[in-house]
Formats: C-alpha cells, sequence, structure tokens
C-alpha cells in the first residue's frame, strides 16, 4: 500500500484561541500564522470572522499575508457568517470557507429545534452557497460522535454532493472512544457512496484525554485530515496537539504508512512562541515538548542513555526542536556561537534580533554562571514576543523592602517614551513586595487595576535560575496577560505587570 498524505488542519488562531485567557491581538495572531506556515501546517484556521471586527480583521490580514498554507475562515450554516468568512478569505493564495452544523439528536432539540429533514436542508442549502463563493469548502457535523450513524451518513453524503471538498467529523464534546470513533470513520468510508470525492477529516477534543488517541484511530481507519493545535489548546480540556499526531505518525510510520508535511524540528520553538503570546504554561510533563519529555532522572533510565539512547528514547530530541545535552555558553561567548546556538534551538534570528538577543545574553552572563538552552529560548521569546506587542511602559529602576510586620515600602521609576515618572508607596494594606509593587505600577500609570492571577516558576535550574512571572490582571472589565523574566522575582514580576500594562495602552 502506498504511504497516505495526512493533512494537518491547525485551528490554534481559532479553537485554542477560546482556551479562557489565550486571546490574542492582530500582530499576535500573524506571528502564530506565520510561524505555522514555516512549521510546514496545510491549513490554518485564522479565526471566526463573523464572531467581531477584530476577528473578521484579523483572518483579513493572515489571508493577505500568508502563503504556502491554506487560510480558513470558520462560518455557522449562516447567510451571514458565510458572506464574513468569504470576505475575509478571499485574498488568500488557497482560502477555505469551513461551515458547520449541529447533527446530533441532543443538538438538534435543544440548540437548533430542527428536524433531521432540516438539518439535511441546511446542510445542501448553506454549502451550495459557500461553493458559490470558494472553490475549497469543508463542512463540519458538528458533534458528530453522539449523532446516529445512519443519519450521519445521510448528512455527509449531501455535504458532498454539494460540493463539499472535506467533511469533518468531530468529537466536539471529547465522548467518543478510540475503537467506536475509528468504526464511526469505516462506516463512512463503506456506506457514504459518494465518500472518495471527499477527504474525511476529523476534530477531537480532549474532555476524556482521548483526542490524539481518537484522531489516530480515525486515520488507520481512513480519515485523511487531522485538525489540531499547537500544546493542545482549546475549548475546555483543549483539542488534539499538533504535536502528538505529527511525532505518532512519524515515529509509528509501521503502523500508519503515512506522512505529514510537518517540519518537526520546528515543534518546540512553536510551542514555546504560543505559550509566550497566550501566557499558558506547557507542562513539565507534556509530551513532545514538555521539558521533561526528554529527561531522565531514573539511575536505572540513564544507565541505559549512556549505553543506548534508544533504551529509554524512541524519538530523537533534535528531531521536535531540543538537544540532547546543553551547551553551556557564558559571558565570554560571542555572537556567533550564540546565533549558532539559536539556529541550532530552532530560530531564525535577523541582525537586530541577534543584537538584542547578544545584549540581553551578556546582562544575564553577568547575573548567572551557567546559562542553559532554556534561559536562552527564553530570551529569544521575549524578543518575540516584544515583536507583536506594543512597549509603551518600561522599567527604569526599582527599589524594595519589606520584613514580618512591617509595611511594604516600594520605589518604582518608570519610563514612557522620553519621559521618566517615578513614585514611592508605602501602604498598610499591601501583603509583601508584589502587593506593593502592584499598587505602585497602578499609581503611576492611573490605570485601575485588579490582580486576577499571579504565577511564578524558574526557568532552568539552581539557584540562580531565572524565575518567570505570569500574571492576569482586570481593567474595565477586560482581562490582560503579561509575562516577566529576570534572575530577580521582584523584577520579573515587575515587568510581568508592565507587559499586561502595555497590552492594555497599545
Amino acid at each position: 500500500m502506498s504511504e497516505r498524505k495526512i493533512v494537518i488542519f491547525d485551528t490554534t488562531l481559532r479553537d485554542g484561541e477560546q482556551s479562557p485567557g489565550a486571546s490574542m491581538n492582530i500582530t499576535e495572531k500573524l506571528e502564530v500564522a506565520q510561524m505555522l506556515t514555516s512549521l510546514g501546517v496545510d491549513v490554518i484556521e485564522a479565526g471566526f470572522p463573523i464572531a467581531s471586527p477584530g476577528d473578521f480583521e484579523a483572518v483579513k490580514k493572515i489571508a493577505e499575508v500568508v502563503k504556502g498554507s491554506s487560510v480558513c475562515g470558520l462560518a455557522r450554516c449562516k447567510d451571514q457568517d458565510i458572506e464574513a468568512a468569504w470576505e475575509a478569505v478571499k485574498n488568500a493564495e488557497r482560502p477555505r470557507i469551513h461551515t458547520f452544523l449541529a447533527t446530533s439528536p441532543i443538538h438538534r432539540e435543544f440548540k437548533l429545534h430542527m428536524t433531521k429533514e432540516q438539518v439535511l436542508e441546511n446542510t445542501d442549502h448553506f454549502v451550495r452557497k459557500a461553493v458559490a463563493l470558494c472553490p475549497d469548502v469543508e463542512f463540519s457535523a458538528e458533534d458528530a460522535s453522539r449523532t446516529e450513524i445512519d443519519f450521519l451518513c445521510e448528512v455527509v453524503k449531501v455535504a458532498i454532493r454539494a460540493g463539499a471538498k472535506t467533511v469533518n467529523i468531530p468529537d466536539t464534546v471529547g465522548y467518543a472512544m478510540p475503537a467506536q470513533f475509528a468504526e464511526y470513520i469505516r462506516a463512512l468510508k463503506t456506506r457514504v457512496p459518494n465518500i472518495e470525492d471527499a477527504i474525511i477529516s476529523v476534530h477531537c477534543h480532549n474532555d476524556l484525554g482521548m483526542a490524539t488517541a481518537n484522531s489516530l484511530a480515525a486515520v488507520a481507519a481512513g480519515a485523511g485530515q487531522i485538525e489540531c493545535t499547537i500544546n493542545g489548546l482549546g475549548e475546555r480540556a483543549g483539542n488534539c496537539a499538533l504535536e502528538e499526531v505529527a511525532m505518532a505518525l512519524k515515529t509509528r510510520h509501521d503502523i500508519f504508512n503515512a506522512t505529514t508535511g510537518i517540519v518537526t524540528r520546528k515543534l518546540v520553538p512553536a510551542s514555546c512562541l504560543v505559550s509566550g503570546i497566550t501566557g499558558l504554561d506547557v507542562p513539565r510533563n507534556k509530551a513532545i515538548v514538555g521539558r521533561n519529555a526528554f529527561a531522565h532522572e531514573s539511575g536505572i533510565h540513564q544507565d541505559g542513555m549512556l549505553k543506548n539512547s534508544m533504551t529509554y528514547e524512541i524519538m530523537r530530541p533534535e528531531d521536535v526542536g531540543f538537544q540532547k545535552t546543553d551547551l553551556v555558553l557564558g559571558k565570554h561567548s560571542g555572537r556567533a556561537a550564540l546565533n549558532d546556538k539559536a539556529a541550532t534551538l530552532g530560530y531564525t534570528l535577523n541582525q537586530e534580533q541577534l543584537n538584542q538577543l547578544f545584549e540581553e545574553f551578556k546582562v544575564l552572563a553577568d547575573r548567572k554562571k551557567e546559562i542553559y538552552d532554556a534561559d536562552i529560548r527564553t530570551l529569544i521569546q521575549n524578543i518575540l514576543v516584544q515583536k507583536v506587542t506594543n512597549v509603551s511602559w518600561t522599567l527604569e529602576s526599582y527599589s524594595s523592602t519589606t520584613g514580618t510586620g512591617k509595611k511594604p515600602v516600594t520605589s518604582i521609576r518608570l519610563r514612557r517614551g522620553d519621559f521618566v515618572v517615578e513614585t514611592e508607596s508605602e501602604t498598610s494594606t499591601g501583603d509583601g513586595p508584589v502587593d506593593g509593587i502592584f499598587l505602585a505600577i497602578s499609581k503611576l500609570t492611573g490605570l485601575e487595576l485588579t490582580c486576577r492571577e499571579f504565577r511564578i516558576h524558574s526557568i532552568s535550574v539552581g539557584h540562580d535560575a531565572q524565575g518567570k512571572v505570569d500574571v492576569a490582571v482586570c481593567f474595565n472589565d477586560r482581562e490582560y496577560r503579561g509575562q516577566g523574566v529576570s534572575t530577580d522575582c521582584i523584577e520579573a514580576s515587575i515587568l510581568a505587570f508592565l507587559d499586561a500594562v502595555n497590552r492594555i495602552t497599545e
């Protein structure tokens, strides 16, 4: 049997962005879209154009700029949705409209208030409308895994007859089990007479932890497209993770006899970019891209690794963007070594970015003895994220004193453009230096902020490791996220709050 090419449909910018706290602005979405193209993604679902003017503009901009990947806009089976999706994607090199309609009994009765006949009529009508505008149309039967198989086959037949080139079978609420989901795909392959005229796609959610398993079971049963997201972002427990299916298909080629166009050595940089922009950290034990994915602490494992890495590693870390070992860089390292390290880690930097990296690297090298890959990756990620954020407020200097039973006293000097402002905040309601910093920044910027989330963790190892702070603040009933990194955790906290402030004022 000849090898199959599986289409990778990435919905990080649409379903992934629906994760609480993962909203992105237009510039950030464009940055992620360009990364997805370099990663080798076949189809980028850039957003839901009818959802908001901002979403429409983001999809439109991505469609105009991105080359190499299809750019897709989501639309309900409604006239205005489909028309908005087409207006947003029509200038793409390869535009696609993705329209959907729920098909399960619970959705038909309680959400749509439609009969089976009405669902079929709407499917036919709106797929034909989309096809009249766009040559590439995908139809999704929402909540397909809870739809009667006979009816699902009928819906798919109607959608293909109306002109859909891709029919998507979503496990919308993560309800399916792999064997059951594979049976659904096999049923469609054997019972839908015109099924060969379209590609079967799957879109699996992870509510029961089965998203990747269900997607791979569907591929084994004949599906030709997987819908997924970087880091598995998405509604509730998330979606099928792109990095997991890409490496599963590559590592177990003997089982699937299928390939993708994904440039796997860019998976870790892609994961870091999305994590950096959204502020949603990747768990250390996350498959493929987690910090512990290629780490070994057990003596037995270490002994096996020293003898032959294949004893405990089924993939090479280099293949996903990690290195086997850290090349230690220090304050005497030059630009060439730093640029080589960046390239080894999967990043391509222009001269301006390299110069900025070198300056920040030197500052860090004076603060800590050993600089690890994670430190370099974080420095680069901060530079890339800065490129998509309007930096208005910057830190000039600070001092903070506190102690048991004492009020925190915080003095901060900030710069906004050419102006330097400073304040000293002594508060009886503060609860330590972080609270004092937050109050001082609120006073300096003139913004009435509420801190909703504050998290800190180390970037690498050792007593001099960099601390990474993630914050979420609320301003005018809208949430803004910020990040800061420094060997000084108080400074990292200030930088994180300022990052959030800059997102408010951009």
